[in-house]
């Protein structure tokens, strides 16, 4: 089953804030005629930066299966983690450091392996724990 990332006000606020002055600082390089001959060194980054805020936010997905387990991508980000890997699942909390292939706050930590935790944002953290359970009912939920 594929979930699709929950995308919050202050995530939308930062990618688009960020894109917004990206892209208005390239408007202006290529207005003033004299810096647009030769910024295109500069432009490329800049336009790169753009491109790739613009995939993290469109391009956040989960995916859950019985043979891959859960799934995950986030832009150039992606991996798996076996079902029978996850140990536990910590819901409503927000991971600020780590590995964060998410568009919200308040979503769900995976912990898995002895030591290791990832953090997700999906649509709704109720139907992705109540997936997960179908398919490995031995991990423990936290709220």
């Amino acid at each position: 089953m594929k979930f699709k990332s929950r995308k919050d006000s202050f995530f939308r606020m930062v990618i688009f804030g960020l894109n917004a002055v990206l892209v208005g600082i390239m408007i202006l390089i290529l207005m003033n005629e004299e810096t647009a001959k030769h910024a295109y060194w500069v432009l490329l980054p800049i336009a790169a930066v753009v491109g790739l805020l613009f995939w993290l936010f469109f391009g956040t997905h989960y995916e859950l299966t019985l043979e891959n387990g859960l799934v995950y991508q986030s832009g150039p980000i992606h991996g798996k983690i076996g079902l029978d890997r996850i140990t536990e699942i910590i819901k409503g909390k927000t991971l600020w450091v780590g590995l964060r292939p998410a568009t919200a706050r308040k979503g769900l930590i995976v912990k898995y392996d002895k030591f290791n935790e990832i953090y997700i944002s999906p649509d709704t953290n109720e139907s992705f724990v109540e997936k997960i359970l179908e398919l490995n009912g031995h991990i423990k939920i936290t709220e």
